[in-house]
């Protein structure tokens, strides 16, 4: 449960009021959004280069995994059900 009293779990936000109409609340989540997003950093273009040699390499890793991981279970399949 929370750890809030119970007067202040509620949407009540404070100032008496209901609930607020649904214009409100969309207005608050743009200005919510806005907000995040001035936070937002553009990386340098040699960080975006290493970000993308990593991604391309992790990629990579994993997918020769998965590889080896289902010709492991083909095998395992075939020496299982045979030749058929």
């Amino acid at each position: 449960m929370s750890e809030l009293p119970a007067e202040a779990s509620t949407h009540d936000t404070g100032s008496g009021k209901e609930r607020r109409n649904v214009f409100a609340r969309i207005a608050l989540f743009v200005r919510q959004v806005v907000g995040e997003l001035r936070k937002v950093v553009t990386p340098t273009r040699s960080e975006l280069i290493n970000y993308t040699i990593v991604v391309i390499v992790f990629v990579t890793i994993a997918m020769l995994f998965v590889t080896a991981l289902d010709y492991v279970l083909g095998l395992g399949a075939f020496w299982l059900f045979g030749d058929g």
